[in-house]
């Protein structure tokens, strides 16, 4: 029976089609399921309640088709989103699969490849603008190095912003208002991969030639394979104003890129990463796609991926609900305001805030008394301890 976590278009819930049309094969063993073609992937997202579809350029079409071919493909597509009430709010470009790609695109020491990666991020980004998509996403999957004998890694790093400087210049002399969002990760496929965080990434953008055009994807699994907290990425990205898209699955600490339902692993980490995406404490919100970047466990066939796409929106509408109850919570609330100390006398906040050379001199001549300051408790255990009764349904 249809309930309140039951997706609608205005949550704004997207798939890539390499997602739900993962076949489940990995290095040790073949594809268990059969393949979906692209307008089948589209239905079975617009019949589970999805907003949006999202696409690798050869996910929709295949790599060398001739212009007419590609075409038609593209018109199919279209058509078939278009039954589907969705739209395309993202695209990319597969950089990473082809073997001219083995050693880098945009990093890759022969000019050639880098040319030719920067050609076919064009052909992809106008196969986006085609689809109506204002997103466009950079993963350097190849954008690394097995041994760093193989080239400086300051000259990797240059050549990529000049890769990235040539398509920004390229987009806005077509009169595109697209925006390019840049997506980090530690390693694999490659044993070190350039640019290997969030933090990374946003020191990057403000490089560039058009730094305005240019924030970031982060992706839950990228941040926490390195151990790294993925709510501290998003909260930096969303900070400066760079989170320009975001990709949501679960990950363990320590494995391979594992892509597993949102959710499924850290509840408490997913739960505080959908309150502050939804705008918590009265702070604004992220108003983009919330785009799954996941995919169904190999155990299953073509109804358990459907399976997992509804658990994935569904699991981010509880989380959501219990965030907005959490809160709301009288006991949350008072925790809260008892550690910001905003009617403390001595006017410490607006001293700090006003950034100003009188300001610093008040803040020099006060008297504090850290150790009265340091004898009080900040009673996060019991804000930790509501966190996890509002989760396992016992308060709300």
């Amino acid at each position: 029976m249809p309930d309140a976590f039951d997706p609608a278009p205005s949550d704004r819930f997207t798939f890539g089609l390499w997602t739900v049309g993962n076949r489940g094969a990995d290095p040790f063993g073949l594809p268990v399921r059969p393949a979906m073609t692209p307008v089948q992937l589209v239905q079975g997202l617009g019949r589970v309640g999805a907003w949006g579809v999202n696409l690798h350029d050869n996910d929709l079409v295949p790599f060398g088709a001739p212009a007419p071919e590609r075409d038609r493909i593209v018109a199919e597509f279209r058509r078939a989103v278009a039954d589907a009430g969705m739209c395309v709010p993202m695209a990319t470009t597969n950089l990473f699969s082809h073997p001219v790609f083995r050693d880098g695109a945009f990093t890759s020491s022969d000019p050639r490849v880098r040319a030719f990666a920067v050609q076919k991020a064009m052909r992809g980004i106008e196969l986006g603008v085609e689809l109506g998509a204002r997103t466009v996403v950079f993963w350097g999957g190849r954008e690394g190095a097995e041994t760093d004998a193989c080239r400086d890694p300051r000259d990797a790093v240059a050549w990529y912003r000049e890769c990235i400087n040539v398509l920004c210049h390229w987009t806005r002399t077509q009169g595109w208002d697209l925006r390019f969002a840049l997506e980090a990760k530690p390693n694999e496929p490659r044993a070190d991969i350039y640019l290997p965080t969030t933090g990374h990434m946003l020191h990057f953008i403000s490089t560039l030639d058009h730094p305005q055009m240019c924030g970031v994807n982060p992706e839950v699994a990228h941040e926490t394979m390195a151990g790294l907290s993925f709510l501290h990425a998003v909260a930096q990205a969303m900070e400066c104003s760079k989170l320009f898209h975001v990709d949501l699955n679960a990950q363990r600490i320590g494995k391979f890129d594992q892509d597993l339902r949102f959710g499924s692993e850290d509840l408490k980490g997913a739960f505080f990463l959908v309150r502050m995406l939804e705008g918590c404490c009265g702070r604004p919100g992220y108003e983009g796609p919330r785009h799954f970047d996941a995919h169904a466990y190999r155990t299953e066939d073509v109804d358990g991926v459907w399976d997992f796409a509804r658990g994935c929106m569904r699991t981010y509408k509880v989380l959501a609900a219990k965030a907005k109850a959490f809160d709301a919570d009288p006991e949350v609330r008072g925790i809260l305001a008892g550690n910001t100390f905003a009617d403390e006398p001595l006017g410490c906040a607006a001293m700090l805030a006003a950034k100003t050379g009188a300001g610093a001199s008040r803040i020099r001549a006060l008297e504090l008394d850290p150790d009265a300051i340091a004898a009080r408790g900040h009673r996060y255990e019991r804000l930790d301890q509501l966190a996890m009764e509002h989760l396992m349904g016992v308060r709300g």
